[in-house]
């Protein structure tokens, strides 16, 4: 983990699980990732406090990719026009303008580039508000910076940046889903996804009429069990139903003892 000592500002990796196991790194150990041209990752890191930036900094070059730096809003707003990055991770306490503000701006161009909330605020209700803003995922700090490679490679598995969008398209009832221009509708009327929601939605409709358990959709959409935490699931499902069932018959139901089922309206 990386944990503050004696309430400063200095970080450190833990080398341990527990209090006798030792465990081997995995940074950089894990096969490359790149983008769909061959070209290295580009990750942008958003966040005021130097000596973190660069130990994740670090870490992230082990994973070969190309890595800026940005350590307030208007400094992270020019280097994201400058060169759109794959990924980006944005601490939500900023000099300024916060992260959502930071957030927002990102979010008014054309593609779409997944974002990590990173920050020190972990109510429930912060990370409801992080993830309904546009993010999509959210750690705390204190974090594991190997819990963190391996939710960006996730992130990146999951974007349209690392490999060619497939030439497929999803229709159930009155519910539409474009895989190439990443496009999703219901009754001709646009839906606004997150790129984990479309994943997830993508997921759900390849598998219509069928009930799919929690875990499945751990290891299939995010490719990262979350430690087991199958509430993340239960979240994301939620942010769905709100988008794609809010005042019209459902199409999510819930299967108990099981998981998620997705059918046509009735």
């Amino acid at each position: 983990m990386l944990s503050p000592d004696g309430g400063k500002n200095v970080w450190m990796t833990s080398l341990q699980v527990g209090r006798n196991t030792p465990r081997q790194p995995v940074l950089g150990k894990l096969p490359r990732m790149y983008r769909a041209d061959g070209s290295p990752i580009r990750a942008l890191l958003v966040d005021d406090e130097r000596a973190l930036t660069n130990l994740i900094r670090m870490a992230l070059e082990y994973e070969g990719w190309e890595i800026d730096v940005a350590h307030d809003a208007e400094e992270a707003v020019a280097r994201f026009r400058a060169d759109t990055p794959d990924v980006v991770v944005l601490d939500i306490m900023l000099p300024g303008t916060d992260g959502f503000g930071v957030l927002e701006q990102l979010r008014d161009g054309e593609g779409y580039t997944p974002i990590l909330f990173l920050t020190a605020r972990d109510s429930v209700h912060d990370r409801v508000i992080g993830l309904t803003a546009g993010g999509d995922d959210y750690m705390t700090k204190p974090f594991s910076l190997e819990e963190l490679v391996a939710r960006l490679r996730g992130l990146l598995r999951r974007s349209a940046y690392l490999t060619p969008a497939a030439d497929e398209t999803f229709t159930v009832g009155d519910l539409e889903l474009v895989c190439a221009s990443r496009a999703v509708s219901r009754a001709n009327e646009p839906v606004a996804l997150t790129s984990t929601e479309f994943e997830l939605l993508r997921y759900l409709m390849r598998h219509a009429r069928r009930a799919i358990s929690r875990q499945e959709i751990l290891e299939r959409v995010w490719n990262y069990d979350f430690g087991g935490r199958s509430s993340i699931v239960d979240l994301y499902v939620s942010y769905l139903r709100k988008k794609i069932d809010a005042g019209r018959p459902p199409m999510i139901h819930t299967v108990r003892g099981v998981g998620y089922l997705l059918r046509p309206a009735e």
